[in-house]
């Protein structure tokens, strides 16, 4: 039984046809058929302002994963069939004027604080710290915006910016040109940033090359030493608490890097496909979610002499392509996206993670994952944001709130404690929200954690 909220701006599908049927839902809604998001979570071999809200009254999720027809791994279930929300009766529909009054005030939570543009190309990537928001585009340049206005920028020399993350007062960009480049904030008054390097270093790149052993076979009669990626960087996530840097890549491969020298310390054949998604976690794990429909759980142990990566769990197997993965603060659940618009979601257990059920919630593809706190943001194809709140254990999730407003897919999001005035003299705990879109623009939302959700009562329909 599944409850889904009403969004305000659905898009009508249509059925298009995709190089890889996997992936067929993708190009689902015409208005994006100019648009390269399509082909972002295909294959390394291709090319990959009105806003509003609406609120459930809570719309309560709830799976039981030990049935046979719940668990991802049966190619008859649900989870695995393309566009599952569209084709269900028993989809749950409120609108907001018809709510009570305590309602409509609870609404007044969750509201557009305003929107950032430039002509300068879709927004493909975001990274927010320390009251500083980057985004990163096809044009090349990373903006830096600071309360809703232009802070500073800089552009690399080649590549789309499709990763940031940041550790400390570096910042890590990933481009298409399968690159890492580092910046640092040069603290003048232009509040410039400068090029402090590059990933792999050049000197590394060079002692690899000497060696003929240090070269793998990338495609038919070329190969490319091991430390770099001769594909997108399509994700990036950093281990703070052990100073390494993961990238993940079209070249099918996870990359580990070590923060303080610049220096590759292992490159693993993760997938069989492009990896979108790679997530740092607990206790050494880390998750990659690929295009191959997989999510994989990685730790890092002592083999002999050295520290290599070995493969825990393969997660999930599915036909849909995997998007997005996101691990929740504390370290309680993780969240993988994927193409036929479902969020898959784990729980952790005794002894490693179980399988808690799906959100449904969107239309179309799920493209970004975000959390803050108790609350999990999801971005899709369909143009719209829902944020989920966690309720405890047992796989419950409230869907609090819909955002709507872009005018093409969500592509990116990043949340980041409310620290204004407004929110240290609230008694609720509030995010402040970024999603970026490939209408070239980013909207910022306020949202509160402790929003009201009530339950709503659901017969099945016969």
């Amino acid at each position: 039984m599944t409850i889904v909220p009403k969004t305000a701006a659905a898009a009508s599908p249509e059925s298009t046809s995709l190089r890889r049927r996997k992936l067929g839902v993708l190009l689902a809604d015409p208005s994006t058929q100019d648009s390269d998001y399509s082909d972002e979570y295909c294959s390394p071999r291709h090319r990959y302002s009105d806003a509003s809200f609406t609120t459930t009254s809570a719309a309560v999720y709830y799976s039981n994963p030990s049935s046979a027809t719940s668990s991802p791994y049966n190619p008859m279930s649900p989870w695995t069939q393309p566009s599952p929300y569209t084709k269900s009766p028993w989809i749950h529909q409120l609108v907001a004027s018809s709510m009570p009054d305590e309602e409509n005030a609870a609404a007044n939570n969750h509201r557009l604080i305003g929107s950032l543009y430039r002509e300068e190309g879709h927004v493909y990537s975001l990274a927010a710290a320390g009251g500083l928001l980057y985004t990163g585009s096809d044009s090349k340049n990373v903006r830096v915006w600071k309360n809703l206005e232009e802070f500073s920028g800089f552009k690399s020399s080649s590549g789309f910016v499709k990763a940031i993350v940041i550790f400390g007062n570096r910042i890590f960009t990933g481009h298409q040109d399968g690159k890492i480049r580092v910046w640092k904030l040069s603290g003048d008054k232009k509040n410039t940033h400068k090029r402090v390097g590059s990933l792999p270093t050049t000197r590394d790149l060079l002692m690899k090359s000497i060696n003929p052993k240090n070269y793998v076979e990338v495609r038919r009669h070329r190969n490319v030493p091991w430390v770099k990626h001769y594909d997108a960087v399509s994700c990036l996530s950093v281990d703070t608490d052990r100073g390494l840097l993961y990238s993940g890549s079209w070249d099918k491969t996870l990359k580990v890097w070590r923060i303080s020298d610049s220096k590759c310390l292992e490159s693993i054949a993760a997938h069989d496909d492009a990896v979108n998604s790679v997530a740092v976690g607990f206790d050494g794990l880390v998750f990659t979610g690929s295009a191959d429909g997989t999510v994989k759980a990685w730790r890092r142990e002592l083999m002999g002499r050295s520290t290599q990566h070995v493969l825990v769990e393969t997660m999930l197997s599915q036909d849909h392509a995997l998007t997005s993965l996101v691990v929740s603060h504390a370290g309680e659940a993780v969240y993988a996206g994927a193409s036929d618009g479902l969020v898959s979601f784990w729980e952790r257990g005794k002894h490693f993670m179980t399988y808690g059920g799906v959100l449904r919630g969107h239309k179309l593809a799920v493209l970004c994952l975000a959390v803050g706190g108790s609350l999990v943001f999801s971005g899709s194809a369909d143009k719209t944001i829902c944020v989920w709140r966690r309720e405890g254990g047992g796989g419950l999730h409230s869907c609090v709130t819909v955002f709507t407003g872009h005018t093409g897919p969500v592509k990116c999001l990043a949340v980041e404690r409310d620290s204004s005035a407004e929110a240290e003299e609230s008694d609720e705990t509030q995010w402040i929200a970024y999603s970026g879109c490939l209408d070239s623009s980013v909207k910022v939302w306020r949202v509160s954690e402790s929003a009201k959700a009530e339950s709503v009562e659901h017969e099945e329909e016969e």
